[in-house]
């Protein structure tokens, strides 16, 4: 699954348990007692963007592995890939 939004503030905020919204400049977080955790927005982007490119990366060696191992794009595509 595509990361996203909430995932690269999980990354970034050990201590987040609880995250309100998919906008970066309008989200909450919050640790385990219900406490607002301040999050640097710069920094959220930059992981995100981390998580997407590795994300991109990671898929496409799979496909890459999948398709020399004989699989066509329909049996890629049953797979979910």
């Amino acid at each position: 699954m595509q990361p996203n939004i909430h995932d690269a503030i999980r990354s970034l905020y050990s201590n987040a348990v609880t995250i309100y919204g998919e906008d970066v400049n309008a989200i909450q977080v919050l640790d385990e007692n219900g406490n607002n955790i301040e999050i640097n927005i710069s920094d959220v982007n930059t992981q995100l963007n981390l998580l997407q490119t590795n994300y991109t990366t990671s898929k496409t060696s799979v496909i890459t592995k999948l398709t020399a191992l004989g699989l066509t794009t329909d049996d890629l595509k049953l797979l979910g890939v």
